[in-house]
């Protein structure tokens, strides 16, 4: 396949195919914010620890765009699905009335980091500026023509920045808005500040949370870059297996997965451990971008109220201003969060499909769907927890 400008357009079936310096100069070009799920050795861990591989599927179907010297330019990740799971982003009844119609919506080819509903870039560039563009626009246009050639349903890009996001709109994709709940640092010197900017009663609430958290005789440590050892892999582990089995079945990540990324990226990892009576009793997951925190993964082994509060809200904001980092994104759903600080956030995605009258009526909903959006975001925000101004 080739572009214009004598670029070539190449799919690679496992990221370790893909040099990581070139990857990286992609995924993370000098003056960008870095976001640790775009780097080459968070997707390398979920391929390389079998967490996403074609047997639970997720075939690596990466889009690369080099020059004729073969110098990667661009690249977007992306994999050959056979299901919906795992993305956050839900098509299962678009999957399910092409099916009544007689379709087949699977495989489909999905442009996101495999289990991780957190904001970023999609479609990577080494260059800025115009040139940027260019390549983006090309690359979109390979991206297309590799979905053809894979004969597959459908192409979709899941939690696009939203300037990428208005792009493809401009560019033809369909468009889809959905939210989650952010936490913002307004300036906060300390957790007391974020405080006194809440209304009384939701400050009172929150601090009574706080202490009735940890009230079990429950301490909390913040682990990360060389102090993250395989014991707590081994606890956290056993937290995430227990709690995802219950909520989902199956949980997503291999024990390996978990000894891969502190391998490769401990400085971007933020574990946050609760511990009683001389073991860990729960945990939660973060990595850490250059302005975001991004909570991913929670468990716990024993039940106590308002510890998930603490260690997946609370400590995070206290982890995000003692940083000074912009934001927390605390993962998918949870209208709970807005009363801990949280606000709605719009998410992006967007989204080729093949067949026209499958497009056309996907089309008419996902119009719908964003004026749906926009109002409860804007109604959810009419009840902050932040104390209006005069």
């Amino acid at each position: 396949m080739s572009t214009p400008e004598n670029l070539i357009i190449k799919v690679q079936h496992a990221i370790e195919d893909i040099p990581a310096a070139a990857w990286d100069a992609c995924a993370c070009p000098p003056g960008a914010p870095r976001n640790p799920f775009l780097s080459h050795a968070f997707l390398h861990a979920a391929e390389a620890s079998g967490s996403a591989v074609a047997e639970r599927g997720w075939q690596a179907a990466h889009i690369c765009l080099e020059d004729g010297a073969g110098t990667l330019l661009a690249v977007a990740p992306a994999y050959i699905k056979a299901h919906s799971m795992g993305e956050y982003v839900f098509d299962h009844a678009w999957a399910d009335a092409f099916a009544r119609a007689g379709g087949r919506y699977y495989p489909k080819l999905l442009s996101a980091v495999p289990f991780t509903p957190a904001t970023g870039p999609r479609l990577l560039t080494r260059a800025g500026g115009d040139a940027g563009v260019i390549l983006r626009d090309q690359l979109l246009a390979g991206c297309i023509e590799a979905a053809s050639q894979l004969e597959v349903s459908s192409l979709h890009f899941n939690f696009l920045t939203r300037p990428e996001w208005e792009r493809l709109g401009e560019l033809g994709l369909l468009q889809r808005m959905d939210q989650q709940f952010h936490w913002q640092n307004q300036g906060y010197r300390s957790f007391d500040d974020f405080l006194a900017a809440l209304a009384s009663k939701k400050r009172k609430n929150l601090k009574r949370e706080r202490r009735e958290a940890l009230e079990n005789g429950i301490d909390i440590d913040w682990i990360t870059g060389s102090d993250l050892t395989e014991g707590h892999w081994d606890a956290f582990y056993e937290f995430y297996v227990d709690t995802g089995s219950r909520k989902w079945g199956r949980p997503y990540l291999t024990r390996e997965f978990f000894s891969r990324i502190s391998a490769s990226m401990a400085d971007e990892i933020l574990l946050i451990m609760c511990r009683r009576d001389g073991r860990y009793i729960a945990g939660a997951l973060n990595f850490i971008g250059s302005d975001t925190l991004f909570g991913r993964n929670w468990g716990c082994i024993e039940d106590h109220r308002f510890l998930h509060f603490e260690a997946c809200y609370y400590q995070a904001i206290e982890f995000a201003i003692s940083r000074g980092l912009d934001r927390v994104e605390a993962g998918a759903q949870g209208a709970h969060k807005v009363a801990r600080g949280y606000l709605p956030a719009a998410t992006y995605s967007a989204h080729w499909i093949a067949h026209p009258g499958l497009r056309d009526a996907v089309a008419d909903y996902l119009d719908r769907e964003r004026n749906w959006v926009s109002q409860d975001i804007a109604a959810v925000n009419e009840h902050s927890p932040f104390r209006r101004s005069e």
